[in-house]
């Protein structure tokens, strides 16, 4: 069954509008896909619109851990008779939140489902999940996606995530490890020590930008590593949305690592609805892997005046001798696999 438009949408709300003199969900179907039910919705006496969303097994969260925002709210719902034996979750316009625009997260929605059908109803509610987030993040950040600094950062990120998972890491500890999108100290909690990824598309050197005083002092996290991932740009690599689908697909099998995942990806601020504006594709040329200990240049707090209260800097790691271990040795130091 296609996906109904915005438009579409707007005109099953408008003749559910009179629908106002009993209490309760007032419904039609959108959609039906697979074991999930999809219906657009007025709810009495409010007479607010609303998009339900209906699984016959996954077992939905307290409205409470929902996602909450600008534009919509989410919650359960009981939809009695009409609901059957499915559990409802309810996405429901806010009365400052624009019609047109929640029309258009309400396409989205069913577009999303309809796209998926063949995946588990678990995985299709953690995707759905996501990019209500997703819209939530959109209304508040605006129109704008990622930099281009900060989508080459996430790109390397997420390769080191998926080198992590083919050393043997189980899926849900290497995403739960994975701190930088939460704007963690380091890139990378894992075992008793800590990552630090940096990317560059440097052809001369090796450039790296580091963000404080504290990110390269092991005396806060030991045993420190830093992974540093030369890219290249060319038609034959691949791309962020590219490297997002492949992750997921990887983790489609535990719902909890993938829902995480998601979550990572709004608080970063990668949204699916800009995926069409990060046209580049990457291939990586080097990979380079430092204990960060006592002979690595870097700055630290120890290191500098006590006037020196916060500082930035660039590190050339091509004046820097490369380090010998490989990703299984280094996650071996760590003690994370």
């Amino acid at each position: 069954m296609a996906a109904a438009t915005s438009r579409e949408i707007e005109a099953v709300w408008r003749a559910l509008s009179g629908n106002q003199s009993t209490a309760g969900w007032h419904s039609i179907e959108l959609l039906a896909t697979g074991s999930c039910r999809v219906r657009a919705a007025r709810h009495s006496p409010g007479n607010e619109e609303a998009v339900l969303v209906g699984f016959s097994k996954t077992r939905i969260a307290p409205s409470s851990q929902l996602p909450q925002g600008r534009g919509f709210r989410m919650e359960r719902a009981a939809l009695g008779d009409v609901g059957g034996t499915h559990q409802w979750l309810s996405i429901v316009r806010q009365p400052a939140g624009s019609l047109e625009l929640f029309a258009a997260v309400a396409s989205d929605i069913c577009g999303l489902i309809s796209s998926i059908e063949s995946l588990s109803e678990d995985v299709v509610y953690q995707r759905l999940l996501g990019r209500v987030r997703g819209w939530q993040e959109f209304m508040r950040r605006g129109t704008e996606g990622l930099s281009a600094e900060a989508e080459l950062g996430l790109v390397g990120e997420i390769h080191v995530l998926r080198d992590l998972l083919d050393e043997g890491m189980p899926l849900f500890t290497a995403v739960e490890g994975w701190k930088g999108p939460l704007d963690g100290l380091h890139d990378f909690r894992l075992g008793s020590g800590a990552m630090e990824v940096k990317s560059t598309l440097a052809v001369e050197g090796f450039p790296i930008r580091i963000a404080s005083l504290d990110q390269l002092d092991d005396a806060q996290c030991s045993p420190l590593h830093l992974c540093a991932l030369r890219f290249a740009q060319d038609g034959a690599g691949v791309s962020l949305p590219d490297l997002v689908t492949q992750m997921r697909e990887r983790l489609e099998h535990d719902s909890a690592a993938l829902g995480m995942f998601e979550r990572a990806l709004d608080h970063v601020g990668y949204l699916d609805m800009h995926a069409d504006s990060y046209t580049r594709r990457f291939s990586v040329i080097e990979v380079r892997l430092h204990l960060v200990n006592g002979d690595f240049p870097r700055l630290t707090p120890c290191g500098v005046p006590p006037a020196v209260r916060r500082a930035s800097y660039d590190l050339d790691l091509g004046l820097v001798p490369a380090g010998k271990d490989d990703l299984a040795a280094v996650l071996a130091q760590l003690g994370a696999v």
